[in-house]
């Protein structure tokens, strides 16, 4: 079976472990070019990754056919199983695992005070679903871009309304500052905008044959990789400094998010096989879950408990570690479609 984004993606996580390691280095021997690119961002959201992610999601958003949208009502399996996991599942269990990991088993390792910080950080990540980058996990994974373009837009029209609420009763504030700016900004950076340009260009390419749609989706493969290693090195990059002054409470602090990160994704994919969601919808379902939505968590966590807080960093470590998770379970994923073959319907 070939791997959707051509031969060079076959070692896509090679790639990826030699971008970490450059984003590092460079991050670590060019800190002020670094610092010049961490400043160039609006509403929280850096907007070179922002342009990045973008070359990212196009290509998805070019195969999106609108008329097959109303298709998806007639499949809500998927759709019921990405909102019950994100919504009523996912913020309890983060919830969980960080109360126990750094009120337990990670006790004797940090301070009471920075204990609440890292598992404010955590609740903040748990409960803000993934958003952008949910494109690029199925396409890896050939997920319906139809299905996933209604997921992710479903689950943003309700983190408008939940976020708040479940942020404030498992941080226990009564008062949570939700930075609007960039909700919106990013559902219009990620979601409209490429949407819109991506129906377009279709569009275009209809007119002149399908062929011509295909010759074109085969053209931009190699810029869906492009666009996710620069985003590794950039990320990375920015991120240097934490990672080389603080590996050990990195290294903490990952622990529970990988348990929940995998955990996650184990209960989604399994109760998707279990109900036989088709595996183009079951595949995309389970990684919205899995990833988190890092530039609202990261925005929150500064404004509520600043710049410098173990919140803040623990939202940074989710961030850190979501490529290289995310890239192994669409390798579980795509090593397991023909488990859905023989028993899917919808």
């Amino acid at each position: 079976m070939s791997n959707p984004l051509g031969v060079f993606g076959q070692y896509l996580s090679v790639w990826v472990g030699l971008s970490i390691a450059v984003g590092v280095g460079l991050g670590a021997v060019f800190p002020g070019a670094f610092e010049a690119i961490a400043a160039f961002e609006f509403a929280s959201v850096n907007l070179v990754v922002a342009v990045f992610i973008w070359v990212m999601i196009y290509p998805m958003m070019v195969q999106v056919d609108l008329g097959c949208l109303r298709d998806v009502g007639r499949r809500p399996g998927g759709l019921a199983l990405t909102l019950t996991i994100n919504w009523l599942v996912k913020p309890f269990t983060m919830a969980l695992l960080a109360w126990v990991f750094f009120k337990g088993v990670f006790a004797d390792f940090v301070t009471p005070e920075d204990a609440d910080q890292y598992i404010a950080g955590m609740i903040l990540l748990g409960v803000a679903p993934c958003t952008a980058m949910v494109f690029v996990w199925s396409q890896l994974s050939k997920g319906d871009p139809n299905y996933t373009l209604v997921q992710v837009s479903v689950n943003d029209l309700i983190m408008v309304f939940a976020f708040a609420p479940l942020a404030g009763l498992l941080l226990g504030v009564s008062d949570v500052i939700v930075p609007w700016s960039t909700l919106i900004l990013s559902v219009v950076l990620f979601v409209v905008i490429p949407l819109v340009a991506g129906v377009a260009t279709r569009a275009l390419l209809l007119r002149q044959g399908r062929a011509a749609l295909d010759g074109f989706n085969a053209r931009l493969k190699p810029a869906g990789i492009v666009g996710l290693l620069a985003t590794v090195v950039l990320i990375f990059g920015l991120q240097a400094p934490t990672i080389l002054a603080k590996p050990g409470v990195i290294v903490l602090i990952s622990v529970p998010l990988l348990i929940q990160s995998y955990g996650i994704f184990v209960l989604a994919y399994g109760l998707a096989w279990v109900f036989r969601v088709r595996h183009e919808v079951a595949a995309p379902a389970a990684m919205i879950g899995t990833s988190n939505f890092f530039e609202l968590a990261v925005a929150v966590a500064i404004s509520l408990f600043g710049l410098r807080s173990g919140a803040a960093l623990a939202t940074v470590v989710g961030v850190l570690i979501e490529v290289p998770v995310m890239l192994s379970l669409v390798a579980v994923a795509n090593r397991t479609r023909p488990l859905f073959a023989a028993r899917s319907r919808g």
